[in-house]
């Protein structure tokens, strides 16, 4: 099915007027341009721009403000993610951690690939590109961050695991420097990221000083761990699937699972360690389906769009909203150093968006 071309004008016309043109967004982020009319797929099908995909859904096409999309994504990513932390805090006492994880991404790999199966006609990875899209988002992107992740935890604090894992974001213009040509990152972007990076710190309120001192094989992990997710991220993007990022997300959950079932049994965790109480079956639906199958549906449709760089900005706000959950739910202070942070995280938002920001409310240029 599809979206037919204009109709043929009649013979006695002296001329066909020219095809009509509909305004198109810029994967990019920049200002509107037109682009001539093409037929577009229906749920599935995907039109490139650059190596962004442009998806129409529907049986029109619809006009959607890029920028108020893209804020949407980030949202509902951050928030879902952030809960990740509570729910799993509530979980973990009645699971081996890694399993918990896995379990996480079985279900989530259920529930969304039925959903895909059910709604989408072109859900299966046809081409090398799909495979190997899949594989990039299951395995570095999804399944070796996690593990590494939740393996490195065990022999630092959450509070030190936190902030190197929030390296992610410092590492992926590194990584894209190498393997995206369209992906660069200015001064002043690079100061955000570094100012972000602080406001991490400022807001879980660890002692520098302890990040690198005794057994170096925690934070060693960890930094993998960031590495990993910072590499699959930009990977993605190299690979450049035709599929659409929910389906890419669906095929990658799976072997994401894989991955840490292996690493759960390598570190002799046990099904029968289990403990299947309601809070513990509560928890890990929560983790499975919202911060699972939602959350990262939300966030490889923003970095589809936006890039690795600006997507895995998403690290900086998920210990804000992580805070801000446990405030709410679980009753934990804010004191004035975590407000503190996330004033120094804001303005690190402020230096990689200036550009957006000076266009849409008219501050200063770059030189005044």
């Amino acid at each position: 099915m599809s979206i037919a071309d204009s109709p043929t004008e009649p013979k006695s016309r002296p001329s066909t007027p020219p095809r009509s043109r509909t305004p198109s967004c810029r994967a990019d982020g920049g200002s509107l341009r037109s682009i001539p009319r093409r037929r577009f797929r229906l749920e599935t099908g995907t039109e490139r721009s650059g190596s962004r995909r442009l998806s129409v859904s529907g049986s029109q096409e619809q006009q959607v403000n890029p920028s108020a999309r893209r804020l949407g994504l980030f949202v509902v990513a951050a928030t879902l993610l952030g809960g990740t932390f509570v729910a799993a805090r509530a979980g973990l006492p009645y699971f081996p951690p890694l399993l918990y994880v896995a379990l996480r991404f079985d279900l989530a790999a259920v529930v969304l690939l039925s959903y895909v199966a059910l709604t989408r006609e072109d859900w299966r990875p046809r081409t090398r590109r799909d495979v190997a899209g899949v594989l990039v988002t299951g395995i570095p992107a999804l399944g070796l961050s996690n593990a590494l992740l939740f393996t490195g935890q065990q022999f630092t604090t959450s509070a030190i695991a936190s902030v190197i894992f929030s390296l992610a974001p410092v590492l992926t213009p590194v990584f894209a420097f190498f393997v995206l040509a369209d992906e660069r990152i200015s001064t002043r972007g690079a100061l955000g990221l570094l100012l972000g990076l602080c406001g991490v710190v400022i807001v879980i309120d660890v002692d520098p000083g302890t990040l690198f001192t005794g057994d170096p094989t925690g934070q060693l992990i960890l930094l993998c761990g960031a590495a990993s997710a910072a590499l699959g991220s930009v990977l993605i993007q190299r690979v450049d699937a035709s599929l659409s990022s929910t389906v890419e997300t669906a095929w990658g959950l799976p072997f994401g699972a894989a991955t840490l079932h292996v690493a759960s049994v390598a570190f002799g965790e046990s099904f029968a360690a289990v403990e299947w109480t309601g809070t513990a079956i509560v928890s890990l639906v929560y983790v499975a389906v919202f911060s699972g199958a939602l959350a990262y549906t939300a966030y490889f449709a923003l970095l589809a769009e936006t890039g690795p760089i600006q997507a895995n900005l998403i690290n900086y706000a998920i210990p804000i909203v992580a805070t801000l959950a446990g405030w709410v739910l679980l009753g934990e202070g804010i004191s004035t150093t975590t407000v503190l942070g996330f004033l120094v995280i804001f303005a690190g938002f402020v230096l990689l968006k200036y550009r957006v920001l000076r266009e849409r409310f008219g501050l200063p240029a770059e030189g005044g």
